[in-house]
């Protein structure tokens, strides 16, 4: 039976964009960090990561490969509606496709995020910038984003399965000492505090996924890995409280505390990325080497087929409750499914500053 996904006509991907080339680096950079009042010098200085990189971002090229599995997984279940993709931040960017969209006649469209979790910069600022882009279209079709799904099993079982992966590659004399350090982006702890509906949900969303994974781990292995949950990419002024410990700092200390070994697991991100690559493949097991600590870092879900069959279901549970159903919306751990609309005042603009977004009750 083919998966009943009307009322949409359309899925668009959304992610954050990045650089294509050397030229694209610090422009791109300037739209991520518009409005902050952040210096050339400083863009230039973190450039310096993509530049070691040939100035090219690592995120579109992993979003046109996801783009092809999903057209392929939608098309296997028989599923035909075209799959677009606009990024936030650089080519596409979101307003050139929803003017796409509107010019082939699409009039209503589900919207995936790149991002699993709850704040201002990993949920609310892709709502605005959704209603930005439909405010300047004409015809525009309506956006609707799907739930977050940190806690789908489409997300964790493949977080779980890399993670044995990776410890499997580790040493044997380490493996069974060795701790599972969850890695996310940082954000300002005022951020965090005001995540969610009620407040402290991007910290407990994480918390709730590596609770799951280590349960999964420790089923599979038979014992329980110590853990940790980390934070990576902080880019903040220094007197701005942000969440801590920095994952470099935490293998120094485990490194003190005679750990046996460590598996960086990014929880915090779908694909290898820049804060990937760099703060974790680069900089976090250069420290690993430095403090002889033996180290290896999980993979990311990417392609993998569960994730973008996630993808799907998503589609089809929220396409489900649009008609009026009520259909089972998947889940894993301590917190339930998350809801499709965010409440009023959900995750707020750090500026106090009202922009309107879509995908919200207010």
């Amino acid at each position: 039976m083919v998966p009943d996904v009307a009322p949409y006509d359309a899925l668009l991907l959304v992610s954050f964009g990045g650089p294509e080339g050397p030229e694209d680096v610090v422009p791109f950079l300037e739209n991520v960090t518009r409005g902050r009042g952040i210096p050339r010098e400083r863009l230039e200085e973190v450039g310096e990561h993509y530049f070691r990189f040939g100035g090219r971002s690592p995120i579109n090229d992993q979003n046109r490969a996801l783009l092809a599995a999903l057209r392929e997984d939608l098309h296997g279940a028989g599923i035909d509606i075209p799959v677009y993709w606009g990024n936030r931040n650089w080519d596409p960017l979101l307003t050139d496709a929803v003017r796409e969209m509107a010019k082939d006649g699409v009039t209503r469209a589900a919207c995936f995020l790149t991002s699993a979790y709850s704040s201002y910069s990993s949920c609310r600022q892709y709502r605005e910038n959704l209603f930005d882009a439909v405010e300047v279209v004409e015809a525009a079709p309506r956006l609707d984003r799907l739930r977050q799904y940190f806690n789908h099993p489409g997300f964790i079982e493949p977080v779980v399965d890399a993670t044995l992966a990776a410890l499997a590659d580790l040493p044997e004399r380490v493996r069974e000492g060795a701790q599972l350090v969850f890695v996310t982006h940082s954000i300002p702890e005022s951020m965090n505090e005001r995540s969610g509906r009620t407040g402290g949900a991007y910290v407990q969303q994480h918390r709730s996924a590596m609770a799951e994974v280590v349960e999964r781990v420790r089923q599979e292995t038979g014992r329980r890995n110590p853990h940790a949950l980390v934070y990576c990419s902080r880019s903040g002024p220094p007197q701005v409280p942000w969440l801590e410990p920095d994952v470099n700092a935490h293998l120094e200390d485990l490194a003190a505390q005679g750990a046996a070994g460590a598996v960086l697991i990014p929880i915090g991100f779908v694909s290898d990325h820049m804060e990937v690559i760099y703060d974790l493949d680069t900089e976090a097991l250069a420290t690993a080497r430095k403090l002889d600590l033996p180290a290896v870092r999980a993979a990311t879900p990417g392609v993998d087929p569960r994730f973008v069959a996630m993808i799907r279901d998503l589609l089809v549970e929220r396409a489900a409750t649009e008609r009026g159903e009520d259909p089972r919306r998947t889940a894993l751990g301590s917190l339930q499914a998350w809801w499709d609309l965010c409440g009023a005042g959900c995750c707020p603009n750090p500026q106090d500053v009202h922009r309107p977004a879509l995908g919200g009750v207010e």
